[in-house]
């Protein structure tokens, strides 16, 4: 049990390092996106400055809402974080906490279970703006876990079997994103709308919301938030290339390290999404899954469902 619970306080110490650097990356590409530096005054280059950031806002003094539900005003952006923190037992290291067998459903049982977090935020905060930003966030991600959950089952069918360590070795000759590439372009685009990124950031907003279900949080509460929406983010890079780009096998060899440049490399990508495209309308992103994407997966479900049981 002690040896579990280092495991996991490791884990969760890198995954925190991990977002921090996360952050400092995205600010740096948007910033020559858009032919400016970025983070370039603290320390070297700006290394230091996802650290000054994170000084500044568990030091800085929090909203007080007379009239939120305070305890759960409170209780939210812990849960948020815990529940992002959860996910990382599924890491393929072999100082992962404990193993998880089943690990899709795992995957899917916590993923559903954040929706309730962003509602109970923004319904405690007892704001129009932050309600509706709440309840956008609660449809958007709950249209797009429909396909994504079926798109799951579909590859989880096609490798036969529902934990993620035996991915690796069944992509060994073959990714699977080269022969379910269409899935692989629904997992993308689904991802993108599942972690509130551009052009998917209804959640957030700002032109219309104020920052959506988060605005009337700030310091500690804002940055538990912020970690947990950037915990989720890198996992579900890491799911990406564990499912659709090969996972941590090349041939017979292990190569963590070669996981980690496609988890950039992916990363790399939605940045590069997020500063090309504009915002969609809500609209067109509820059509896109349930009149695009779900269609395609249930097609995609009936022509491999009686492979499975012929086979």
């Amino acid at each position: 049990m002690v040896l579990s619970l280092i495991k996991g306080l490791l884990i969760v110490l890198v995954v925190l390092l991990s977002v921090a650097f996360l952050t400092l990356i995205e600010r740096k590409v948007l910033g020559y996106i858009q032919l400016r530096k970025g983070p370039n005054k603290v320390g070297l280059w700006g290394l230091p400055q996802p650290f000054a950031d994170a000084i500044k806002l568990f030091t800085k003094e929090g909203p007080y809402i007379l009239i939120s539900n305070k305890l759960s005003y409170r209780i939210a952006p812990v849960l948020s974080l815990i529940l992002a923190l959860s996910l990382w037992v599924l890491y393929f290291s072999p100082y992962r906490p404990t193993y998880v067998p089943l690990s899709i459903l795992f995957f899917l049982c916590v993923s559903s279970l954040n929706v309730y977090t962003v509602l109970i935020s923004g319904w405690s905060s007892n704001s129009k703006y932050a309600l509706l930003g709440s309840l956008r966030s609660v449809a958007q991600t709950i249209s797009y876990e429909v396909s994504m959950g079926l798109l799951l089952l579909i590859v989880a069918m096609v490798m036969g079997s529902y934990n993620l360590l035996d991915y690796s070795s069944l992509q060994r000759f073959s990714w699977t994103s080269f022969f379910l590439f269409p899935l692989f372009i629904v997992w993308f685009t689904s991802s993108l709308a599942e972690t509130n990124r551009a052009p998917f950031d209804f959640a957030e907003g700002e032109s219309e919301l104020v920052s959506g279900f988060n605005i009337e949080y700030g310091g500690r509460g804002f940055a538990l938030l912020f970690i947990a929406e950037y915990a989720n983010i890198l996992f579900m890079r890491m799911l990406t290339v564990l499912l659709f780009l090969g996972g941590i096998l090349l041939t017979t060899v292990r190569l963590p390290l070669l996981c980690a440049f496609k988890v950039v490399a992916v990363r790399m990508v939605f940045l590069w999404v997020r500063g090309s495209f504009p915002r969609l309308r809500y609209d067109q992103l509820m059509y896109l899954t349930w009149k695009g994407f779900l269609v395609l997966v249930l097609s995609y479900l009936i022509l491999v469902l009686p492979l499975e049981v012929v086979f």
